[in-house]
Protein backbone atom coordinates (compact mmCIF):
# COMPACT_ATOMS: atom_id res chain seq x y z
CA UNK A 1 0.00 0.00 0.00
CA UNK A 2 1.08 3.84 -1.19
CA UNK A 3 2.69 5.64 2.23
CA UNK A 4 0.61 8.47 3.23
CA UNK A 5 2.73 11.90 3.06
CA UNK A 6 0.54 13.66 5.76
CA UNK A 7 -0.01 12.84 9.72
CA UNK A 8 -3.45 11.11 10.26
CA UNK A 9 -5.01 11.39 13.15
CA UNK A 10 -7.89 9.63 14.63
CA UNK A 11 -9.16 12.53 17.05
CA UNK A 12 -11.82 10.53 19.26
CA UNK A 13 -11.17 7.19 19.99
CA UNK A 14 -11.15 4.48 23.18
CA UNK A 15 -9.09 1.75 23.71
CA UNK A 16 -10.12 -1.15 25.96
CA UNK A 17 -7.02 -2.86 27.92
CA UNK A 18 -9.42 -5.40 30.23
CA UNK A 19 -11.89 -6.20 27.23
CA UNK A 20 -11.05 -4.91 24.15
CA UNK A 21 -8.50 -5.52 20.91
CA UNK A 22 -6.59 -2.35 22.73
CA UNK A 23 -3.18 -2.53 20.77
CA UNK A 24 -4.58 -4.95 18.04
CA UNK A 25 -6.67 -1.90 17.16
CA UNK A 26 -3.88 0.22 17.28
CA UNK A 27 -1.60 -1.59 14.30
CA UNK A 28 -4.69 -2.24 12.59
CA UNK A 29 -4.75 1.90 12.43
CA UNK A 30 -0.95 1.91 11.37
CA UNK A 31 -1.23 -0.54 8.90
CA UNK A 32 -3.44 2.04 6.91
CA UNK A 33 -1.10 4.40 7.23
CA UNK A 34 -2.34 6.30 10.61
CA UNK A 35 0.29 8.13 12.80
CA UNK A 36 -1.87 9.95 16.01
CA UNK A 37 -4.57 8.95 18.27
CA UNK A 38 -7.00 11.13 20.77
CA UNK A 39 -7.72 8.03 23.22
CA UNK A 40 -10.74 9.20 25.23
CA UNK A 41 -11.14 6.90 28.26
CA UNK A 42 -14.00 4.88 28.42
CA UNK A 43 -16.91 5.42 30.73
CA UNK A 44 -15.95 4.21 34.18
CA UNK A 45 -18.41 1.19 34.32
CA UNK A 46 -16.65 -0.32 31.01
CA UNK A 47 -13.15 -0.81 32.45
CA UNK A 48 -13.94 -0.60 36.42
CA UNK A 49 -17.51 0.17 38.13
CA UNK A 50 -19.57 2.97 38.25
CA UNK A 51 -17.57 5.96 39.50
CA UNK A 52 -18.52 7.60 42.61
CA UNK A 53 -15.46 7.85 44.34
CA UNK A 54 -12.30 9.21 43.52
CA UNK A 55 -10.35 6.09 43.23
CA UNK A 56 -12.47 4.47 40.56
CA UNK A 57 -11.92 7.61 38.53
CA UNK A 58 -8.13 7.31 38.80
CA UNK A 59 -8.19 3.57 37.93
CA UNK A 60 -10.12 4.67 34.61
CA UNK A 61 -7.66 7.17 33.91
CA UNK A 62 -4.64 4.78 34.96
CA UNK A 63 -5.65 2.19 32.73
CA UNK A 64 -6.54 4.69 29.98
CA UNK A 65 -2.82 6.29 30.08
CA UNK A 66 -1.11 2.90 30.00
CA UNK A 67 -2.74 1.88 27.11
CA UNK A 68 -1.77 5.14 25.48
CA UNK A 69 1.75 4.29 26.31
CA UNK A 70 1.23 1.04 24.80
CA UNK A 71 0.08 2.53 21.62
CA UNK A 72 2.32 5.24 21.52
CA UNK A 73 5.16 1.86 20.89
CA UNK A 74 3.26 1.00 17.56
CA UNK A 75 2.32 4.40 16.00
CA UNK A 76 4.79 6.40 13.64
CA UNK A 77 3.53 9.18 15.81
CA UNK A 78 2.03 8.78 18.84
CA UNK A 79 -1.31 9.04 21.18
CA UNK A 80 -2.69 11.28 23.81
CA UNK A 81 -4.78 10.79 26.40
CA UNK A 82 -8.24 12.61 27.26
CA UNK A 83 -9.53 12.19 30.03
CA UNK A 84 -12.81 13.08 31.75
CA UNK A 85 -16.36 11.84 32.72
CA UNK A 86 -19.22 10.61 30.25
CA UNK A 87 -22.13 12.51 30.64
CA UNK A 88 -23.82 9.55 31.47
CA UNK A 89 -22.62 8.63 34.27
CA UNK A 90 -25.46 11.42 35.86
CA UNK A 91 -27.89 8.52 34.86
CA UNK A 92 -25.94 5.97 36.25
CA UNK A 93 -25.66 7.76 39.62
CA UNK A 94 -29.31 8.71 39.95
CA UNK A 95 -30.14 5.30 39.02
CA UNK A 96 -28.12 4.62 42.10
CA UNK A 97 -30.60 6.95 44.12
CA UNK A 98 -28.12 10.02 44.16
CA UNK A 99 -29.97 13.12 43.41
CA UNK A 100 -28.86 14.83 40.47
CA UNK A 101 -27.14 17.73 42.84
CA UNK A 102 -24.88 15.21 44.47
CA UNK A 103 -24.25 13.22 41.09
CA UNK A 104 -23.30 16.70 40.02
CA UNK A 105 -20.86 16.83 42.48
CA UNK A 106 -19.48 13.72 41.98
CA UNK A 107 -19.01 14.42 38.25
CA UNK A 108 -17.26 17.86 39.05
CA UNK A 109 -14.99 16.29 41.49
CA UNK A 110 -14.26 13.60 38.22
CA UNK A 111 -13.33 16.43 36.79
CA UNK A 112 -10.77 17.87 39.23
CA UNK A 113 -9.63 14.34 38.90
CA UNK A 114 -9.03 14.40 35.33
CA UNK A 115 -7.48 18.06 35.59
CA UNK A 116 -4.68 17.06 37.42
CA UNK A 117 -3.25 14.41 35.01
CA UNK A 118 -3.46 17.34 32.09
CA UNK A 119 -1.64 19.47 34.71
CA UNK A 120 1.06 17.09 35.77
CA UNK A 121 1.51 16.05 31.72
CA UNK A 122 0.21 13.01 31.14
CA UNK A 123 -3.57 13.86 29.80
CA UNK A 124 -3.72 16.18 26.29
CA UNK A 125 -7.52 17.33 27.12
CA UNK A 126 -10.55 17.03 29.22
CA UNK A 127 -13.74 15.08 28.09
CA UNK A 128 -17.41 16.23 29.38
CA UNK A 129 -20.67 17.01 28.42
CA UNK A 130 -24.67 16.22 28.99
CA UNK A 131 -26.62 13.33 27.70
CA UNK A 132 -27.77 12.67 23.92
CA UNK A 133 -31.08 11.34 25.36
CA UNK A 134 -33.79 12.55 26.83
CA UNK A 135 -33.94 13.47 30.64
CA UNK A 136 -35.63 15.73 33.05
CA UNK A 137 -34.88 19.37 33.81
CA UNK A 138 -33.10 18.54 37.08
CA UNK A 139 -30.87 16.30 35.11
CA UNK A 140 -30.28 18.48 32.42
CA UNK A 141 -29.73 21.22 34.55
CA UNK A 142 -27.13 19.62 36.32
CA UNK A 143 -25.22 18.11 33.83
CA UNK A 144 -25.23 21.47 32.33
CA UNK A 145 -23.68 22.50 35.27
CA UNK A 146 -21.15 19.49 35.02
CA UNK A 147 -20.05 21.03 31.43
CA UNK A 148 -19.35 24.62 32.47
CA UNK A 149 -17.01 23.25 34.92
CA UNK A 150 -15.12 21.23 32.34
CA UNK A 151 -15.03 24.78 31.01
CA UNK A 152 -13.69 26.50 34.28
CA UNK A 153 -11.20 23.85 34.90
CA UNK A 154 -9.91 23.83 30.74
CA UNK A 155 -9.29 27.72 31.01
CA UNK A 156 -7.25 27.08 34.12
CA UNK A 157 -5.02 24.64 32.87
CA UNK A 158 -4.75 25.78 29.62
CA UNK A 159 -6.34 22.83 27.67
CA UNK A 160 -8.84 21.94 25.32
CA UNK A 161 -12.64 19.87 26.20
CA UNK A 162 -14.13 17.12 23.83
CA UNK A 163 -17.62 17.65 24.55
CA UNK A 164 -20.25 14.03 24.08
CA UNK A 165 -23.62 15.38 23.79
CA UNK A 166 -27.04 15.68 22.02
CA UNK A 167 -27.04 15.79 18.40
CA UNK A 168 -27.24 19.13 16.32
CA UNK A 169 -25.15 21.63 14.02
CA UNK A 170 -25.53 24.79 16.50
CA UNK A 171 -24.03 25.03 19.53
CA UNK A 172 -23.44 28.37 19.69
CA UNK A 173 -24.76 28.82 23.66
CA UNK A 174 -22.09 26.19 24.29
CA UNK A 175 -19.40 27.87 22.83
CA UNK A 176 -20.60 31.35 24.85
CA UNK A 177 -20.34 29.19 27.97
CA UNK A 178 -16.59 28.23 27.63
CA UNK A 179 -15.53 31.87 26.37
CA UNK A 180 -17.46 33.19 29.26
CA UNK A 181 -15.67 31.03 31.46
CA UNK A 182 -12.08 32.18 30.00
CA UNK A 183 -12.02 29.34 27.30
CA UNK A 184 -11.75 30.39 23.43
CA UNK A 185 -14.51 28.42 21.52
CA UNK A 186 -12.01 27.27 19.25
CA UNK A 187 -10.66 24.91 22.35
CA UNK A 188 -13.88 23.56 22.80
CA UNK A 189 -14.39 20.39 20.28
CA UNK A 190 -17.90 19.07 19.59
CA UNK A 191 -17.71 15.02 19.25
CA UNK A 192 -19.74 12.77 16.85
CA UNK A 193 -20.54 16.04 14.46
CA UNK A 194 -21.67 16.88 11.11
CA UNK A 195 -19.63 18.30 8.47
CA UNK A 196 -21.38 21.79 9.31
CA UNK A 197 -21.49 23.67 13.00
CA UNK A 198 -21.92 26.30 14.55
CA UNK A 199 -19.65 26.97 18.10
CA UNK A 200 -17.35 24.58 19.06
CA UNK A 201 -14.72 23.08 16.69
CA UNK A 202 -16.21 19.84 14.90
CA UNK A 203 -14.98 16.60 15.15
CA UNK A 204 -16.66 14.69 12.39
CA UNK A 205 -17.70 11.27 12.56
CA UNK A 206 -15.82 9.76 9.07
CA UNK A 207 -18.46 9.62 6.80
CA UNK A 208 -17.82 10.55 3.18
CA UNK A 209 -20.83 12.69 2.89
CA UNK A 210 -20.08 14.52 6.25
CA UNK A 211 -16.20 14.80 5.68
CA UNK A 212 -16.82 16.30 2.09
CA UNK A 213 -19.42 18.85 3.40
CA UNK A 214 -16.38 19.63 5.78
CA UNK A 215 -13.53 19.98 3.53
CA UNK A 216 -15.91 22.76 1.51
CA UNK A 217 -17.15 24.84 4.43
CA UNK A 218 -13.35 25.43 4.43
CA UNK A 219 -13.40 25.79 8.40
CA UNK A 220 -11.11 24.11 10.69
CA UNK A 221 -12.19 20.45 11.77
CA UNK A 222 -11.23 16.99 13.10
CA UNK A 223 -11.99 13.73 11.57
CA UNK A 224 -12.97 10.55 14.22
CA UNK A 225 -14.17 6.82 14.18
CA UNK A 226 -15.44 7.08 17.89
CA UNK A 227 -14.21 3.20 17.81
CA UNK A 228 -15.36 1.76 20.97
CA UNK A 229 -13.03 -1.04 21.50
CA UNK A 230 -15.75 -3.92 22.35
CA UNK A 231 -15.52 -7.28 21.53
CA UNK A 232 -19.18 -7.52 21.47
CA UNK A 233 -19.90 -4.57 18.51
CA UNK A 234 -16.16 -5.22 16.86
CA UNK A 235 -16.00 -2.23 14.16
CA UNK A 236 -18.55 0.24 16.34
CA UNK A 237 -19.18 3.39 15.74
CA UNK A 238 -16.79 2.81 12.64
CA UNK A 239 -13.31 1.08 12.64
CA UNK A 240 -10.13 2.12 13.52
CA UNK A 241 -8.94 1.42 9.53
CA UNK A 242 -11.75 4.30 8.79
CA UNK A 243 -9.70 7.58 9.23
CA UNK A 244 -6.59 6.53 7.28
CA UNK A 245 -8.95 5.17 3.97
CA UNK A 246 -10.92 8.43 4.50
CA UNK A 247 -8.16 10.20 4.20
CA UNK A 248 -6.74 8.46 1.04
CA UNK A 249 -10.52 8.90 -0.12
CA UNK A 250 -9.63 12.75 0.38
CA UNK A 251 -6.72 13.21 -1.05
CA UNK A 252 -8.30 11.08 -4.52
CA UNK A 253 -11.05 13.40 -4.54
CA UNK A 254 -8.22 16.24 -3.90
CA UNK A 255 -9.05 17.63 -1.01
CA UNK A 256 -5.55 17.91 -0.01
CA UNK A 257 -6.12 21.28 1.63
CA UNK A 258 -8.55 19.58 3.96
CA UNK A 259 -6.71 16.91 4.79
CA UNK A 260 -3.61 19.33 6.05
CA UNK A 261 -6.76 21.76 7.80
CA UNK A 262 -7.83 18.34 9.73
CA UNK A 263 -4.74 16.96 10.17
CA UNK A 264 -2.26 19.36 10.82
CA UNK A 265 -3.22 23.02 11.27
CA UNK A 266 -6.16 22.13 13.50
CA UNK A 267 -4.49 19.87 16.21
CA UNK A 268 -2.22 22.10 16.06
CA UNK A 269 -4.83 25.19 16.92
CA UNK A 270 -6.94 23.18 19.55
CA UNK A 271 -4.37 21.10 21.16
CA UNK A 272 -1.14 22.71 20.83
CA UNK A 273 -0.12 19.56 19.28
CA UNK A 274 3.02 19.34 16.53
CA UNK A 275 1.94 16.29 14.28
CA UNK A 276 4.42 16.40 11.87
CA UNK A 277 7.29 17.27 14.46
CA UNK A 278 6.27 14.10 16.28
CA UNK A 279 6.45 11.79 13.45
CA UNK A 280 9.24 8.97 13.94
CA UNK A 281 11.06 10.07 10.63
CA UNK A 282 10.80 13.68 11.20
CA UNK A 283 12.80 13.00 14.41
CA UNK A 284 15.37 10.98 12.71
CA UNK A 285 15.89 13.42 10.18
Amino acid sequence: MEPLDTPVLDNHLHLDPVNGRNVEAVEAFDSMGGTHLLVVNKPSWMLADVADEPSLFRETFDLTVEAVEAASEVLDGRAWPVLGVHPALISKLTGRGYTPAEARDIMQEGLDIAAEYVADGPALALKSGRPHYEVGDPVWEASNDVMKHAFELAAETGCAVQLHTEGGTDFTDVAEWAEDRGLPRERVVKHYSEGRLDGPIPSVLSDKAELETAAQEGKPFLMETDFIDDPDRPGAVLGPKTVPRRVRWLLEEGYDEAVRNAHVDTPARVYGIDTEGTLSSAVSD
